[in-house]
């Protein structure tokens, strides 16, 4: 399918999309290359990328240390089984991980998908108390507002409304649900703050394995930001009532809120751990659960004896490769300044924003750039707006964000925020 042509038409009648349907009416543009921040369509215009193709391209793209590090190990190998066999990448990346991560977390679980590093975390939890002689506890508790994925554990834990999932409640394991924290991010938040996860611990933690939340940043279920304390009064909840605490990290790691971790934020340490997205700087798919000595040795020692998972395409070398470039990128770059910088300018040039009469309110956080509107954003006209303002943003429901790659330079932010303030004034949404 070498005509341009061809070859779109043939995706618009055969190809799904995220969130679509096939032969939908909604633009689709055909990308044939990417270098730096920038997307380059078949019919040559360029765009500025603001959402780091979904949050994970933090190094941008076609970068040549991370080309050459997924060229050094297809040399090598590109693929080989997980089962019995073992291999250096995974092994430096396992050993990187637990350097990084909080220092009770020391075992590392791989997968290929951040939905899936959920679902390993879930079921880790349920084994470990079945191991602990505590069978009943099969179930979990969260927070409205949230998302963890899209298959059927991940689903269980979304927000039932926000969470786009609602049309398979029936066939999903039933959660409990605390309402989602009202005290944000820079503000106190006392005790009363999180009365009512309180509440569900006292009635239902003999039935509870887990809380999972998003850890400071409330991401796909609508991009809130709350206070460092409920997180910490959410952990010692969950001490008081002997249930354990999964931090889905998948959106927030690696740098993004201006921590390496944002569970750093509240100097709060999980007993599970989910990192995707960003961990192969967008290369590749790849995702890790990490957990604590107490719970891994607990499992092993168990029965069945082994912890019952398994992916085909665990600790893929190209993969595991991909991620210690993408780590080593990060990790040897003033990454705090640069998030800084980011966070100043989005503050700056999303600000004139909050005047316009269509927006709710204006968030920053790291390089979180949030414009909330006041009713739901219609995507056939938003997203030819931004595309003729010569940038890549995906809205969804009622924001207009920003997540762009930690490379972008200044003058290309002040590109973007020009235009979201433009299309969000202008543009008829």
């Amino acid at each position: 399918m070498s005509d341009k042509n061809d070859w779109i038409a043939f995706d618009k009648q055969h190809v799904w999309h995220p969130y679509s349907a096939i032969g939908a009416d909604l633009p689709t543009y055909p990308v044939v290359g990417a270098k730096g921040v920038r997307l380059r369509l078949a019919d040559g215009r360029e765009l500025i990328d603001g959402m780091s193709s979904w949050w994970c391209a933090i190094h941008g793209y076609n970068h040549p240390q991370m080309n050459q590090a997924i060229r050094a190990q297809l040399d090598e190998m590109a693929h080989v089984m997980f089962g019995g066999l073992t291999h250096p990448p995974a092994v430096a990346l396992a050993r990187k991980l637990v350097e990084i991560t909080p220092a009770t977390l020391q075992t590392v679980f791989f997968s290929d998908s951040g939905s899936v590093s959920v679902e390993v975390a879930m079921k880790m939890a349920i084994q470990y108390w079945h191991d602990k002689g505590v069978p009943a506890k099969q179930h979990f508790l969260t927070i409205r507002k949230g998302y963890h994925g899209d298959t059927f554990g991940a689903m269980s834990v979304c927000d039932p409304v926000t969470g786009m999932h609602s049309l398979f409640a029936d066939a999903m394991t039933q959660q409990f649900f605390a309402d989602a924290p009202t005290c944000f991010f820079g503000h106190p938040c006392n005790r009363d703050g999180a009365k009512s996860m309180e509440a569900q611990l006292r009635e239902n933690h003999e039935q509870i394995a887990a809380v999972i939340l998003e850890p400071i940043v409330q991401g796909t279920g609508g991009m809130r930001f709350y206070s460092l304390e409920y997180l910490q009064e959410v952990r010692r909840l969950c001490d008081q009532y002997g249930v354990l605490l999964i931090l889905d990290e998948i959106a927030t790691g690696f740098g993004r809120t201006g921590k390496l971790f944002a569970c750093e934020h509240a100097g709060v340490t999980p007993d599970i751990m989910c990192v995707g997205k960003s961990l192969t700087g967008g290369y590749m798919s790849l995702a890790a659960t990490l957990t604590t000595e107490e719970i891994s040795k607990t499992i092993s020692e168990g029965e069945p004896g082994l912890f019952m998972h398994g992916p085909t395409f665990m600790a893929n070398p190209l993969a595991c490769s991909a991620a210690l470039a993408s780590l080593e990128l990060l990790l040897e770059t003033p990454w705090q300044k640069r998030i800084s910088d980011i966070e100043e300018d989005l503050k700056q040039g999303l600000a004139p924003c909050r005047e316009l009469p269509q927006v709710e309110e204006v968030r920053v956080l790291g390089a979180i750039g949030v414009v909330e509107m006041k009713r739901p954003v219609e995507m056939r006209t938003i997203q030819p707006c931004f595309v003729e303002a010569g940038v890549w943003v995906r809205p969804f429901g009622k924001l207009v964000y920003l997540m762009p790659p930690y490379v972008i330079s200044r003058e290309d932010l002040d590109t973007l925020t020009r235009a979201v303030v433009q299309v969000v004034e202008k543009c008829p949404i």
